[in-house]
């Protein structure tokens, strides 16, 4: 065991929330530890439906305020991050009997209204017979609302956050559990246990408990305080199928239970489709999808696309369950989609200081961050002013130092220039690594002129350069970190790559 650090923060969560807030407070002079139990964005964050979106369907519960701040976030993180961020339209096919098409319009409206935008087209109908969106789906549809948000590689947004709290000085430690902490005065003294069971003790002015679905396990198992605020865990799960249509839109489908489901085009040659929403109780660490839930997302995309979907279709799976704040909507009796989706920041300044992040999501990430620090800043010496709104995730400068339109806009162009840089290299590959790493590719590729510069090629498009970078820079350290969070070739490598793959790692 050594001997107590001292640490400003001590962040234990490795999450998006976590990861945004490590980052935040490290670019603010402090100094910052964050403790994740598994890999960066190993459960909820690389679980989500892939969206920075203001959240169309939170109007109909009167979430103004919160649709307002994602509606600002998403045009922030837009330009933070035009790599691992897109725009992407969004068809809503119109269905006699649901909701009428004057409340659908006027919830559009307020959607285009609420907060400036300047980077994604306002909403229109459309005619689903003259639009290729209607290509795939059941004639009976006809027309159709679009509107635009974005979509985001999620576990690469927890990963690049991570990397940016680390190059301003925080210490990220992945597979490090916090096993327990005390206040001792005016600080906390915690112990860190790793996977090979080694500890650590250090000291902290403050923790930040950013937990997600196990935060009042943390609050109550590790710190030993008591819990004053309910979480309900609400698992979400998505099924991926063969590619069913050609275009680049996606659609959100409204179901008569209420929710509503979102399939997008997803990794070229496949279709994402989901979410759930159903209690949960199991353990965390073990979240699947049940068998279920695969046929209601089936049975539900069937009812739009003429195309029958079936659970022999599915390919892939995942699920994840979501911290949600137990607060309801006016009127609203227990229905998990009238959780709120905001967060809850609750702060004990009672001695040394705990701050527990309850509920939020990925759009708000940022926010969230901000305002923690912001609530903190009082109780720490020398903490900066809120930056973040200004700055840059990880390879997202392309043009400059700063986030600007110019780098959404003009990122095609920037794509078509690197495949000319690195002629050498095949143009697919060279636009899977624009997306994947930014202007930080200078660096995967720094110092290689040749294919066979990039080292042993481990899986189809897959090189020994790339996943040493990924080990040394971001905290990969199985096949699983690569294939599934870091990149999504998991979907696309043969059987046995894994095994092979690890082997290689554990070699290195």
């Amino acid at each position: 065991m050594t001997g107590a650090v001292d640490y400003d923060v001590l962040v234990v969560g490795g999450g998006i929330n976590g990861a945004g807030i490590a980052r935040d407070a490290a670019g603010r002079g402090l100094k910052v530890l964050l403790c994740e139990k598994d890999d960066l964005a190993a459960h909820t964050s690389s679980a989500s439906t892939k969206l920075i979106h203001g959240g169309l369907r939170y109007l109909e519960y009167y979430e103004f305020a919160l649709v307002r701040k994602a509606l600002i976030e998403r045009e922030v993180l837009l330009r933070a991050a035009p790599h691992i961020i897109r725009p992407l339209r969004f068809i809503m096919p119109y269905e006699h009997g649901r909701r009428p098409a004057w409340l659908i319009r006027a919830g559009l409206f307020l959607y285009d209204h609420l907060a400036k935008r300047e980077l994604l087209p306002g909403t229109e109908s459309i005619a689903l017979r003259r639009h290729a969106s209607g290509v795939p789906l059941r004639p009976e549809f006809r027309r159709a609302f679009a509107y635009s948000d974005g979509w985001v590689d999620d576990a690469r947004l927890v990963v690049l956050n991570a990397m940016d709290a680390a190059q301003r000085g925080a210490a990220i430690l992945t597979r490090t559990r916090c096993i327990s902490a005390r206040r001792e005065g005016a600080h906390w003294l915690a112990e860190l246990q790793t996977a090979d069971g080694s500890r650590q003790k250090l000291r902290a002015h403050c923790v930040v408990n950013a937990a997600g679905p196990w935060a009042v396990q943390v609050l109550q198992q590790v710190l030993q305080q008591p819990a004053t605020r309910d979480l309900r865990l609400i698992k979400g799960s998505h099924i991926v199928v063969r590619r069913l249509f050609e275009h680049p839109y996606a659609y959100i489908f409204q179901h008569a239970d209420g929710r509503i489901v979102f399939a997008i085009p997803y990794e070229a040659e496949f279709t994402l489709i989901g979410t759930t929403d159903l209690d949960y109780s199991g353990d965390l660490d073990r979240v699947g999808i049940s068998a279920d839930e695969v046929a209601y997302l089936c049975e539900l995309a069937g009812q739009y696309f003429a195309r029958p979907i079936t659970p022999a279709d599915v390919v892939w799976s995942y699920a994840g369950v979501r911290p949600l704040v137990e607060e309801m909507h006016a009127g609203q009796t227990g229905k998990a989609a009238a959780l709120t989706r905001d967060y809850r920041l609750q702060l004990d300044s009672a001695g040394a200081a705990l701050l527990n992040v309850f509920g939020g999501k990925i759009t708000t990430y940022r926010k969230l961050a901000e305002e923690a620090l912001d609530m903190l800043a009082p109780l720490l010496v020398n903490c900066g002013p809120a930056w973040s709104a200004s700055a840059c995730l990880p390879g997202g400068d392309l043009y400059g130092t700063g986030p600007d339109n110019r780098a959404v806009r003009e990122f095609p162009q920037f794509v078509q220039q690197l495949q000319q840089r690195y002629a050498w290299l095949p143009p697919t590959l060279v636009a899977r690594y624009a997306h994947a790493y930014g202007t930080r590719i200078h660096v995967l590729l720094a110092q290689r002129q040749s294919v066979a510069e990039m080292g042993e090629m481990l899986a189809p498009g897959l090189y020994a350069a790339e996943v040493s970078y990924l080990m040394q820079h971001e905290w990969a350290r199985t096949a699983d970190d690569v294939l599934w969070r870091r990149s999504r070739l998991g979907l696309h490598v043969p059987a046995g790559t894994a095994e092979r793959l690890d082997a290689w790692m554990t070699r290195r």
